[in-house]
């Protein structure tokens, strides 16, 4: 198990707590005031979680400013009254950001017990394995 240290554990809760909010947001039909509070939680863990100058860093770079434009720019819409269009904007800034991580979590996903299973499912393998390694297929 990686050691983690106090800052680290309230990242991650902060960041867990974000998620549910944007959650609640979405399912609430788009609820203005939790999807904001997703956002913040979610931002915040991030910076607990990796530091402030590494967040800092990581939004930044020079080839990753269009995604940060994009869901910085989703997040004030959502913030100016436009949660939909803004939480579209959003996730397309995520992805462009985090796109690179996706194979690293989807590789992790299929060793969890349960979620592992259902990633196996005949429907689910061939888009979970086009988004773990292009290739289409499971590598479990």
């Amino acid at each position: 198990m990686i050691p983690l240290s106090d800052y680290q554990k309230i990242g991650i809760g902060l960041s867990g707590f974000g998620v549910v909010f944007l959650f609640l947001g979405m399912v609430l039909f788009f609820d203005r005031g939790l999807l904001a509070m997703g956002n913040i939680l979610f931002l915040a863990g991030l910076a607990f979680v990796i530091g402030l100058e590494r967040t800092f860093k990581f939004f930044f770079q020079s080839r990753k400013l269009k995604g940060t434009g994009c869901f910085v720019g989703g997040i004030l819409l959502v913030l100016i009254g436009w949660p939909v269009v803004g939480m579209v904007v959003e996730a397309y800034g995520f992805f462009v950001l985090f796109g690179g991580f996706l194979p690293v979590a989807v590789n992790f996903m299929r060793r969890v017990p349960l979620i592992g299973n259902v990633l196996n499912l005949p429907g689910i393998r061939s888009v979970v394995g086009w988004m773990g390694d292009g290739s289409g297929e499971s590598n479990v």
